[in-house]
């Protein structure tokens, strides 16, 4: 497996290792995602992304327009620099719906294998320096480069769960005896 979405499982599986589903889904406010709609997110985005590459693969040929000027430097700010501007809108397709939490995590990490073998795939076929499928925001990418960004992605976000996490594993329930001494 490739190195970028090799560390991407692994961070995934480190960050949800014993957290409960209760946890998973409590919200830190009632306008943001809880864990478990990030974690959602980010399975929507490989399976998106699976879903592209099948599609390229099927046609034999890349999919992807010539990129734009402001695809190159979205592409060079997230891709190259490394780094995930926030307060950005996730695309419709890749926005939580309500999947079961549990099925999310028993599939998160075939769906990053079974990413990883079709970008392998493509770009044996179509060649390492082809754009291949378009990114919804970011334009055409190559296969490299859509592994790049899934492991900027999903760095950005497994930050997000790493907080929750760290919030909700040690903060007691409101009723919970230790949380009835403050009151």
């Amino acid at each position: 497996m490739d190195f970028y979405l090799q560390r991407l499982q692994n961070a995934i599986s480190s960050v949800t290792e014993g957290i409960s589903a209760e946890m998973l889904c409590r919200r830190p406010q009632p306008d943001k995602w809880s864990a478990a709609e990030v974690l959602e997110h980010l399975y929507l985005t490989y399976t998106g992304t699976i879903k592209g590459f099948e599609k390229c693969l099927a046609a034999g040929k890349p999919l992807a327009r010539v990129p734009t000027f402001m695809d190159q430097m979205r592409t060079l700010v997230v891709v190259k620099m490394g780094y995930m501007p926030e307060g950005r809108k996730s695309p419709q397709n890749a926005l939580p719906c309500g999947l079961p939490c549990d099925k999310v995590l028993a599939e998160v990490a075939q769906k990053i294998f079974t990413m990883d073998a079709l970008l392998t795939q493509a770009e044996q076929k179509f060649g390492k320096d082809c754009r291949l499928i378009d990114h919804p925001i970011l334009g055409p990418l190559q296969a490299r480069q859509w592994r790049k960004f899934h492991w900027v992605h999903g760095r950005h976000h497994l930050k997000q769960l790493a907080r929750l996490r760290s919030r909700f594993l040690w903060q007691p329930e409101p009723n919970h005896p230790e949380m009835q001494k403050n009151i």
